[in-house]
């Protein structure tokens, strides 16, 4: 069981902005931040303690995929605007997606991409 992780990104300040809106639509916010007083190195996003982090540390340009679970499908679709708002790129629209593509039944995503090119999935799995 994964405990936490996170990627690289470019401009943390700049990413944090896409972060917060996409990540808030799940029901995560900031709860960490490294240095406290500006967050500029890091960021951590959960609910009581960081699950992903945003950070200058590790390299920003390897393409990364990381899905967020969402409790209903309306918060895929909330994830969704929510980014796109913020300047995601859309990269897959919400819905339901096609068992024949070896997704299982009920998978119901969407996908954005971040600043840095990242592809970031909100995912609800009803049967």
């Amino acid at each position: 069981m994964i405990d936490h992780t996170g990627i690289g990104v470019a401009d943390v300040g700049r990413s944090a902005i896409f972060y917060d809106a996409a990540l808030g639509a799940l029901g995560l916010r900031r709860v960490m931040q490294l240095p406290p007083a500006t967050g500029e190195d890091a960021v951590g996003y959960g609910i009581d303690y960081p699950l992903f982090w945003i950070d200058r540390f590790h390299p920003h340009n390897i393409k990364q995929h990381t899905a967020f679970s969402a409790r209903t499908r309306a918060d895929v679709d909330a994830f969704y605007a929510a980014a796109l708002k913020v300047g995601g790129k859309g990269n897959g629209a919400p819905g339901l997606r096609d068992t024949n593509e070896g997704y299982p039944a009920g998978y119901y995503a969407a996908f954005v991409l971040d600043p840095d090119g990242n592809n970031m999935e909100a995912v609800c799995r009803e049967s």
